[in-house]
């Protein structure tokens, strides 16, 4: 069945398999979702491209955003005006969109608003694995955390009915595992959107001057003290186990971690009760206190920071109730990374006094003695990807000398040599530490940005570059989408599901700014490149170069089919085993093999790419011979 069938069958009760992001845009749907906003990232994803391509056939309003801040403004505009809506970023995603959470936090909202952090425990592709549980605090907002992908799809309707019955934004936050795991989930029924609501015009609750937002934040702490009885109430959370009472241990966890729990209780034998929390603000504290006067010692597992355990402890503290919990403070489970089976059940075989079934120390020893065999496998740029052309022109026209910040997105992998990179922090930040290097360094600078990260965030600081007159070099990596997650569209390529938008340009957003020096060069044609970054080295002041050239995965989908793609090779005779194609470009196409080159036919995306040869000074390297 295809993916699109699944999300939109109107079965109730018929299970599908599901993708936990799949399972949470299914959620949306049946809640009856009239706007929908997001911007991509890793692991939320996948949550906006299910919606995305439900959008039209059910009647409900979706677009990726040039940001989240942007998206949470949307979705929160249309729920000021009565319709329900759905944001969705990843965790760092939320950092760009929190002051305008914040501010919905204090003017609340006339229709349900869902607001989901996809947080990267890990982290596997993210600049940190920060914990925005502390963002529900920070907010004054409901939060709520799934388990699994069933969990994730009910959770969604219940996370509309809260936000609707305290008239406030309601967090849904997920972690890695719960977004990218599988599970059969058990379809609801299909809702049809109501897709128009109406501006009701409210001075003192919309315009936040000081005198109304001290209004409003009295009523956030009021609704949050009716958000305190509905988790006392909420189904969400509950005891699973059939300890009985004053047993010595019992387990309070929440999210993936219950899974882990669980699995590990039963691998010992233990019989022990598991406070399973799905809303972890606020708190149900007095669930909490029956459950920790019932046990002398309290295990909590949960993932990163002891949000949980202080929490726990607080209540204890101030109910005088004598119990010892047992997490992260004293050493039963990391801080960091994600937690897993192995981890659980040695924090938990540790706490209880019992022996772990597995020796994790011959494991180990036993892993050690293979590790140096097994190959490095970094991260690398795709064979025949345009920016590892332009990577190549910069560092050509600057004899590598000099300074080069970098952002997120596919470019960040070139940290290893021969293209490597000075810095990856955020988005936008390479343009905007482009800035404060060109203010105290007297070396040339080159910054580099993606074309989806460039309106996402890079043009604040584009703006600052000429305000300021900024020397350096702005390079804007234009493939032609959001290639890094997944190939969602943005304004540069003029599409929407809607259909063909107007396609906004970089370097006509450029040039309305007023910068002197604006060039697009195809990373492709390498001569050109190069010459054209010399050139904006040389230009007084801040230069942009657009490097545009359609991400290869693209164009070579559309060769494949057309049964285009032809390879490129090295002919042994002509090759001296120089090696600059190799030390130069880092293509993983090719390899140096008894002192000579070779191209790996496979890897090599052919004509569709040529850098190599173009590179090659012996001419070496040719279309393949068919």
């Amino acid at each position: 069945m295809r993916l699109i069938d699944k999300l939109l069958t109107d079965s109730p009760g018929k299970n599908v398999l599901l993708l936990g992001n799949e399972a949470i845009a299914r959620g949306a749907v049946e809640s009856g979702v009239a706007v929908v906003s997001a911007y991509p990232g890793t692991p939320s994803s996948e949550i906006g491209d299910a919606l995305y391509r439900c959008a039209l056939k059910m009647g409900f309003y979706m677009e990726y955003s040039t940001n989240e801040k942007v998206a949470t403004e949307v979705a929160g505009a249309a729920a000021l005006a009565g319709v329900r809506a759905f944001t969705c970023s990843k965790h760092v995603g939320l950092n760009v969109s929190i002051d305008t959470l914040m501010c919905l936090a204090y003017t609340g909202v006339d229709a349900g608003l869902v607001v989901v952090s996809a947080d990267d425990v890990g982290p596997w592709s993210s600049q940190n694995e920060q914990d925005n549980r502390y963002y529900s605090l920070l907010a004054g907002i409901p939060m709520l955390e799934p388990s699994n992908p069933q969990e994730a799809k009910d959770i969604v309707a219940e996370s509309f009915k809260i936000s609707e019955q305290l008239n406030e934004p309601v967090l849904l936050r997920t972690t890695t595992r719960v977004n990218h795991s599988r599970g059969n989930v058990e379809l609801g029924s299909l809702t049809k959107p109501k897709v128009y609501g109406k501006f009701k015009r409210q001075s003192n609750r919309f315009i936040l001057v000081p005198s109304v937002a001290k209004n409003r934040h009295v009523i956030l702490l009021k609704r949050m003290e009716q958000a305190k009885k509905l988790s006392e109430e909420t189904h969400l959370n509950f005891i699973d186990g059939e300890g009985c009472e004053n047993q010595k241990f019992g387990i309070i966890t929440s999210g993936v971690s219950y899974n882990y729990a669980k699995e590990v209780i039963n691998e010992l034998n233990l019989n022990m009760e598991i406070l399973k929390l799905g809303m972890t603000h606020p708190l149900p504290e007095e669930k909490i206190r029956k459950f920790l006067i019932s046990h002398s010692k309290i295990i909590v597992v949960e993932e990163l920071e002891p949000y949980l355990e202080k929490s726990i402890k607080a209540i204890a503290s101030e109910k005088n109730i004598e119990v010892e919990v047992l997490g992260k403070k004293k050493g039963f489970f990391l801080r960091y990374g994600e937690l897993d089976p192995r981890g659980v059940l040695s924090g938990i075989a540790l706490a209880t006094g019992k022996k772990a079934p597995l020796n994790f120390e011959k494991i180990d020893q036993k892993f050690e003695l293979v590790k140096p065999i097994l190959p490095k496998r970094p991260p690398v740029l795709c064979p025949g990807c345009p920016h590892r052309a332009t990577f190549y022109a910069i560092r050509v026209a600057t004899d590598g000398k000099a300074i080069y910040p970098n952002d997120i997105g596919c470019y960040g992998l070139v940290r290893e040599p021969p293209l490597e990179a000075d810095t990856v922090f955020c988005m936008g930040s390479g343009v905007g530490l482009a800035c404060g290097l060109s203010v105290v360094v007297d070396q040339p600078i080159v910054a580099t940005i993606g074309d989806s990260t460039f309106f996402h965030a890079g043009i604040p600081a584009l703006i600052n570059a000429i305000y300021n007159q900024h020397k350096f070099v702005y390079t804007i990596l234009d493939n032609e989408t959001t290639a890094m997650t997944g190939h969602q569209p943005h304004p540069g390529t003029g599409v929407t599901n809607r259909g063909v938008s107007k396609k906004v340009k970089p370097e006509d957003v450029a040039i309305g700014c007023g910068v002197e020096f604006v060039r697009v060069v195809d990373p492709f044609n390498v001569k050109e490149a190069i010459k054209t970054f010399k050139e904006a080295l040389n230009h007084d002041g801040p230069a942009v170069v657009v490097a545009r050239r359609k991400c290869v995965l693209l164009v070579l989908r559309e060769k494949r089919k057309a049964g285009q793609v032809i390879s490129y090779e090295v002919r042994p005779d002509k090759c001296t085993g120089c090696g600059v194609c190799v030390s130069m470009l880092g293509c993983p196409a090719i390899s140096k093999f008894r002192e000579k080159v070779v191209i790996d036919p496979v890897l090599c995306v052919g004509t569709t790419c040529g850098v190599c040869a173009q590179i090659c000074p012996y001419e070496a390297i040719e279309v393949a011979s068919t």
